[in-house]
């Protein structure tokens, strides 16, 4: 079954066959010191610049640019879990859950 992934409005969206489904403007709740100095990093999301399919699991893996709105770090963030595919469709993850980039940052494909 094939997915398309793509970036869509200058990076403002996620989209999944063509259906817009992760946009910048949530908080992402990430795990203590991989994005910041602070214990749970706050991040809201500027925008994508990639996304890409990854894992035995078919997480839905996206890089993005972000600021931290506890301490105003304002970084790239590699390989954020945003959501998976199941049964070919897409399962978005809750920005509010802790998520880990690193989780998919082995490269299988």
């Amino acid at each position: 079954m094939t997915i398309a992934l793509r970036t869509l409005d200058d990076g403002a969206w996620i989209s999944v066959n063509d259906s817009r489904e992760v946009g910048v403007s949530d908080i992402w709740t990430l795990p203590g010191h991989e994005f910041c100095n602070c214990e749970t990093p706050h991040v809201l999301l500027e925008a994508f610049s990639g996304v890409d399919l990854r894992g035995v699991d078919t997480h839905v893996i996206a890089d993005a640019v972000g600021m931290c709105i506890d301490c105003g770090t304002r970084d790239g963030i590699d390989s954020l879990v945003v959501g998976r595919i199941v049964d070919g469709e897409f399962k978005r993850y809750e920005p509010g859950s802790v998520q880990r980039p690193s989780v998919a940052a082995s490269g299988d494909r």
